[in-house]
């Protein structure tokens, strides 16, 4: 499986369709029709691996982590660990 996020991967079709064919060694196959209507999978029945489109919402987990940071629950940068 592969995903594809973020706001260029999420809205550009063109970038979609270079990343797909750069992954055509693994068997991907883009489905040019779902990438062109931003669908969800973006890959053909016959793909080896799955191509999803995943919506992303960074400005939540920017908040969130700094809710965290600021309430004194944050263990460490490598692990991510948080303490309830």
């Amino acid at each position: 499986m592969t995903l594809v996020t973020a706001g260029i991967g999420e809205n550009s079709a063109r970038v979609r369709e270079l990343i797909a064919a750069k992954l055509a060694w693994l068997g991907a196959v883009l489905d040019p029709a779902a990438n062109a209507a931003h669908a969800p999978l973006i890959s053909r029945p016959e793909s080896r691996i799955r191509l999803y489109v995943v919506p992303t919402d960074e400005e939540l987990m920017i908040a969130r982590h700094t809710l965290i940071l600021l309430s004194g629950r944050y263990v460490g940068h490598r692990t991510n660990e948080v303490v309830s």
